[in-house]
C-alpha cells in the first residue's frame, strides 16, 4: 500500500506552527529544515553586513533576510536567508508585495543542500532571479547562477555583484567571509 502525500499551499506552510522549524513549499512539495548551525548563521551575517553596506553606498535595493514570505503562486512560498530586493516592494512592509527579488542568497547546511542546490535554484531561475548565490561555508567557495546557467560559476577567492543600474560593483573577497570568528 502506497503513503499518502500531500500538495501543500503557501496558506497550508503559514498555518504550520512555529516551532523552530523552517517551513517552504515549492511547487506544492514541503521542505522543512531545523534551525541552521551557529557558523551558517555567521556567514549570513556577514553576508547581510556586506550587502547592507553596498547598497546604501549605491542607493539602491533593500537586504532582507529571513524569516521571510516569498511566494509568487499558491504552491510556493520561500525564505532565502538574505535577498535583495527594490526599495519600493520593501516599503510596503507587506510580503505579498515583494516579488520581486533582485538577488537571493542561500548558505548552505547539511540539511539544506539539496533544496538549496536544486528545488530553489530552478524556482529562483524559474521566476527570473537575476543572480542567486549558493554559498557553502565548508567548501569555502560561492556558486553564482544566473536564470540562463545551466551550470554555475564556482567562485573560490572572490566574485563580484553588481546591482542594476549602480555605478560600482560589490567585490566579495572570500578569505575575508569565510574567516574565523
Amino acid at each position: 500500500m502506497g503513503m499518502a502525500v500531500t500538495y501543500y499551499t503557501a496558506d497550508m506552510v503559514r498555518a504550520l506552527p512555529d516551532d523552530g522549524q523552517r517551513y517552504e513549499v515549492v511547487y506544492g512539495e514541503l521542505l522543512v529544515t531545523p534551525a541552521p548551525r551557529l557558523w551558517h548563521q555567521e556567514v549570513v551575517r556577514r553576508i547581510t553586513r556586506l550587502l547592507e553596506d553596498y547598497t546604501m553606498g549605491v542607493a539602491r535595493g533593500h537586504v532582507l533576510h529571513s524569516p521571510a514570505d516569498i511566494s509568487w503562486s499558491d504552491d510556493t512560498l520561500v525564505q532565502p536567508d538574505v535577498f535583495v530586493v527594490p526599495i519600493a516592494e520593501a516599503r510596503t512592509l507587506d510580503w505579498t508585495r515583494v516579488k520581486t527579488l533582485l538577488l537571493a542568497v542561500e548558505v548552505l547546511s547539511p540539511s539544506t543542500t539539496r533544496a538549496d542546490r536544486f528545488t530553489k535554484r530552478r524556482l529562483y531561475q524559474e521566476v527570473g532571479v537575476p543572480t542567486y548565490w549558493i554559498v557553502d561555508p565548508d567548501a569555502r567557495s560561492v556558486e553564482v547562477w544566473t536564470p540562463d546557467s545551466a551550470f554555475p560559476t564556482v567562485e573560490r577567492e572572490r566574485f563580484t555583484w553588481l546591482l542594476d543600474g549602480a555605478a560600482k560593483p560589490l567585490v566579495v573577497e572570500l578569505e575575508e567571509l569565510f574567516k574565523a570568528i
